[in-house]
């Protein structure tokens, strides 16, 4: 059996493998067309224009519900292995919900491009890196206090040290950005898709979209953290017969007539 094919362990690789190649394959695209310079363009740039913007979209789309059944299988993992631990099961709680706002930011950005509709455009991105960090900060604060019971040592280091190369690129971006916006190097840079590096403001402009990128694969790095812990899970579905016809209603029918109908592995 391989690596992939162990528990759930397919699930966050998918969604590192998936989410990687919507970014590559619209850069790639947009470069192809000359619709970006070729020197790190914001990854939402590479989104923009179609037809770039319609693979984007529709790529990041299938991320969203991708990251939604890892956090979700996340969470059934850790309430499965602390069922007796009030503050554990608190924090993975708040943990699913933090992460499901992520992802619902991330369908934002998807389906809202930046030169058409900014603000709802940046209000994902808050959802997704802003809400998305305090996730990772919880699912960090999680293995720590799981281990060395239930998690090694070496996992939960592996976490912190995603977490705060994550902060850095945020804090990093926030700067630059704030600093490339503030009007002093002219208006109208949102919608600004080639650059001089002769020209003003290209230097936050870089550092801005190296931080952009960097932080986007500190969420995917985050994610691969969960392979070794996702080939001890597996989930399964059961479906019970409710009534001996689809037309007979619940009531006329004895609770002990029940049948099990399928059983299976997901």
């Amino acid at each position: 059996m391989w690596w992939f094919q162990q528990g759930l362990s397919f699930l966050p690789m998918a969604l590192v493998v998936w989410s990687a190649a919507s970014f590559v394959f619209s850069y790639i695209t947009a470069i192809v067309l000359h619709h970006v310079d070729p020197l790190v363009p914001y990854i939402s740039d590479t989104g923009t224009i179609p037809p770039e913007r319609c693979l984007f979209g529709i790529m990041l789309n299938v991320s969203t519900f991708l990251g939604m059944a890892t956090m979700y299988v996340r969470y059934k993992q850790v309430s499965a292995l602390s069922p007796e631990k009030p503050r554990i099961l608190q924090l993975n709680k708040l943990g699913l919900i933090l992460g499901w706002m992520s992802c619902f930011g991330l369908c934002i950005i998807a389906n809202f491009q930046k030169s058409i509709l900014y603000y709802i455009h940046v209000l994902g991105a808050c959802l997704t890196f802003g809400v998305g960090s305090i996730y990772m900060l919880v699912q960090t604060i999680l293995s720590y206090l799981m281990q060395p019971e239930l998690h090694s040592k070496d996992i939960f280091w592996a976490r912190l040290a995603v977490f705060l190369w994550s902060c850095s690129s945020i804090l990093s971006m926030f700067v630059s950005s704030v600093v490339l916006y503030s009007g002093l190097y002219g208006q109208n840079l949102v919608q600004k898709l080639h650059w001089d590096p002769q020209e003003r403001g290209y230097t936050p402009h870089i550092i801005s979209t190296v931080s952009e990128w960097s932080l986007a694969f500190s969420f995917l790095s985050f994610f691969l953290t969960y392979i070794r812990d996702f080939q001890k899970i597996s989930l399964r579905a059961v479906v019970s017969l409710q009534g001996q016809t689809l037309h007979e209603s619940r009531g006329s029918f004895r609770a002990e007539e029940q049948a099990l109908l399928i059983t299976g592995s997901i």
